[in-house]
């Protein structure tokens, strides 16, 4: 199963998609579909489930671009594929290449696709709490800029994540939100245990995109946690005392 986003599935010239954890050959806890070559899931596996996912976006499964996800603002301008084992240390990627499929890996951190059509650039963005604390949104839309793009003219979707209900938190962590920036505190809210606190991700990734000016953001709605059937989620496999989990990729390319 394929989620799209229906402000970026009207473009002609662009193709995106959200993929699920169905329709890959995966097993245990990595069913099915995992794209994660960081998990300790057999490589072979992982390969396989990204040429099926690079074969749903058009491209060829070495176009299925990817970066090694460290939670920071840092953006790379993708040109040309590189080696799955040379990836930069980077949380996003734009792109004004027709081709490339610029791929997100997550597991309840926050997926987000930017396009501008008009001037044919596209982004994608890991935006855990950290990222988007740190400014990981500004930052790929400032790179979007960069190869062309306006602001005003973009659109970015955000893709399941994990949920308020299910993001329970630490005062360290509000606080730590807080000092950094002032608005975040309407985004916790007291949680069911003494000193904890429930944390609106989505929210806070939503405010972030209008904070930057986009001309339209949108949120999926989709949550991680809760959906097991659909999604993978680090937290839920935390809380079950599992060895790993799989990553689900989002990913956009220009047609």
């Amino acid at each position: 199963m394929v989620i799209t986003a229906d402000a970026l599935e009207a473009a002609p010239n662009l193709r995106h998609a959200f993929f699920t954890r169905a329709g890959g050959v995966s097993e245990g806890i990595y069913a099915s579909l995992n794209g994660g070559l960081g998990s300790a899931d057999p490589r072979t596996r992982v390969l396989e489930n990204r040429t099926r996912m690079a074969a749903r976006l058009g491209v060829s499964p070495d176009a299925l671009v990817s970066v090694h996800q460290v939670h920071s603002p840092d953006v790379v301008t993708v040109e040309a594929p590189w080696p799955q084992d040379a990836r930069p240390k980077a949380d996003a990627m734009v792109t004004d290449r027709p081709g490339l499929a610029l791929a997100i890996l997550t597991a309840d951190c926050g997926p987000v696709l930017f396009a501008d059509l008009e001037a044919g650039v596209i982004g994608a963005a890991h935006a855990g709490w950290r990222g988007a604390l740190s400014g990981v949104i500004e930052a790929t839309v400032a790179a979007m800029e960069g190869l062309g793009a306006r602001r005003a003219r973009i659109v970015a979707v955000l893709g399941p994540t994990i949920g308020k209900a299910a993001y329970e938190v630490g005062e360290e962590l509000r606080a730590e939100f807080v000092r950094e920036d002032a608005d975040a505190a309407r985004f916790f809210a007291p949680g069911a245990r003494e000193g904890k606190h429930q944390l609106d991700l989505p929210g806070y990734i939503g405010a972030r995109l209008a904070r930057a000016g986009v001309g339209a953001a949108h949120d999926l709605a989709r949550c991680t946690y809760s959906e097991e059937e659909l999604f993978y989620s680090y937290r839920r496999a935390t809380h079950r005392g599992e060895p790993d989990y799989g990553r689900l990729v989002s990913a956009i390319a220009l047609g």
